[in-house]
């Protein structure tokens, strides 16, 4: 793309785009080549933004419930109308096939504005009476504000939805923060809140990084609730930051998630499913498995089968429909994880398909993408930094263990407690080793099924906080008690 060509992208304040006047580049993932032009966004613009959302906030909170879901589902209504122009647009941004994108990431951000227009219908308040002292108590709950909205670069749109999709349910305004790596379907997004109906400063979108941009905005006196998904040392800082003004938090951080296969699982179901847990969208979703431990009875059967299972799982150019993964973010984020492969090899691990085993052929268009192949390893300690860091790509570690107790205290043995999986057709078994596992979600004999109802969220280094229908509705809400004696 010539750079008289480069797509512009502006802030979305008080209704209306406005320019900055620092830009940084944002890369094709697939080429390696700059495919737009992103705001370097600092404090001037998150305190233009968080202005229009105060100002919003009175008329938008006393919007009926009912008012704001038709807004909401006229959003989803317009995202769904675009839809192929959305999916073009993450893919090319975020390096993701066009089939990951079409069949998830777009569809689930209409769909976050739907389910979120709905559950905002349905909640109730608690009632309790004190006849002895003639009084009535109940409970009310009223939106908190300003909220700011800090999302990755793995779920672009989805995860951005997830999060202003609950706050402007529950009557809030919000100033977002996407990543400065995947900000264009943000953008699109901006282009419709308007005909949605959204009035001027409900919905404010600052691009910028995180030390300039996210940085303001999470030490911003006016902005009284923070939620984040992102790393556990960014939401570190976060923490440091937005603690002198005692915000709400709900921080949605990494995982190093297990899988807990025993010699009874359905075979063919956990080999499928394992490798889309590996390595679905690059292996570049929280909810990954890059821990993968096997009863000993059956570990070199299911290894020779998931290595071979994982060398169909194809890799190339995003746009081809037959592909599995597409390219991983950015260069320096494939550097990374290619250096994992190479601890392993230093550790004495063995590297059974992948990187420096297999070769990808790649279009000359793309060569200059950031594109790996699934990588499968085993040889390596619990204490390796391969089983006890957050990679956050397509490799993933599988060894074997013999008793049940030795599984569940491995696996429990980082300091993430995100998801995890368990393989049996012992149902006993899987109820007993789901309670034991420190992890906010367990899946037994599947993965990522999702009811949005339920919470969403890790333990330990994983999170705080969780979301969710009503979960996400507590968060984005004050409960007040009010007495009344009569």
């Amino acid at each position: 793309m010539s750079k008289d060509k480069y797509l512009v992208l502006e802030n979305y304040i008080g209704g209306k785009f406005v320019p900055c006047s620092k830009l940084m580049d944002s890369f094709n993932p697939s080429t390696g080549e700059v495919y737009c032009k992103v705001p370097d966004s600092g404090p001037e613009e998150v305190d233009a933004a968080v202005r229009a959302a105060k100002e919003a906030f009175p008329d938008w909170s006393a919007k009926s419930p009912a008012e704001r879901s038709k807004v909401l589902n006229k959003l989803a209504d317009l995202i769904e109308a675009r839809l192929e122009e959305f999916v073009q647009a993450e893919s090319n941004d975020q390096g993701k096939t066009i089939t990951f994108a079409r069949n998830v990431d777009i569809p689930r951000s209409a769909y976050n504005f739907r389910f979120f227009a709905s559950s905002v219908l349905h909640h109730t308040n608690d009632c309790s009476q004190m006849d002895h002292m003639g009084c009535l108590n109940y409970t009310v709950r009223c939106p908190v504000g300003v909220a700011g909205l800090i999302s990755p670069w793995n779920l672009p749109l989805y995860l951005l939805t997830w999060k202003i999709a609950p706050a402007v349910a529950a009557g809030n305004t919000v100033v977002a923060k996407p990543s400065e790596m995947t900000s264009v379907t943000a953008w699109m997004m901006c282009q419709l809140l308007e005909e949605a109906g959204f009035p001027p400063g409900v919905i404010n979108i600052v691009f910028g990084t995180g030390p300039r941009a996210g940085d303001a905005l999470v030490s911003h006196p006016d902005v009284p609730l923070i939620s984040f998904t992102g790393s556990t040392a960014t939401a570190r800082l976060i923490t440091e930051r937005s603690a002198p003004y005692c915000k709400k938090l709900s921080l949605e951080l990494g995982g190093k998630n297990p899988a807990v296969i025993f010699a009874d699982a359905d075979m063919e179901q956990c080999i499928s499913t394992t490798v889309r847990s590996s390595f679905s969208n690059q292996g570049e979703i929280c909810l990954c498995s890059s821990r993968i431990f096997v009863e000993r009875s059956i570990y070199p059967e299911f290894l020779a089968r998931f290595v071979e299972a994982a060398r169909r799982w194809k890799t190339g150019v995003p746009s081809d429909p037959s592909n599995d993964n597409g390219a991983l973010i950015s260069k320096e984020h494939l550097q990374k994880v290619k250096g994992y492969v190479a601890l392993a090899l230093e550790e004495g691990a063995q590297v059974h398909c992948g990187e420096g085993v297999d070769k990808l052929i790649l279009p000359q268009q793309n060569a200059g993408g950031y594109f790996m192949l699934p990588t499968i390893i085993s040889g390596v300690k619990d204490s390796s930094a391969l089983m006890q860091e957050e990679i956050f790509g397509p490799v993933t570690c599988v060894t074997p263990f013999d008793e049940e107790e030795e599984a569940i205290s491995r696996a429990n043995g980082v300091r993430y407690g995100l998801s995890a999986t368990v393989w049996s057709r012992d149902v006993g078994r899987v109820h007993r080793v789901a309670r034991k596992l420190q992890a906010g979600l367990v899946w037994t004999n599947c993965w990522l099924v999702r009811d949005l109802n339920l919470p969403f969220g890790g333990m330990k280094n994983s999170g705080i906080g969780r979301e969710g229908g009503k979960d996400s509705y507590h968060f984005f809400t004050e409960v007040k008690s009010i007495t009344i004696k009569h």
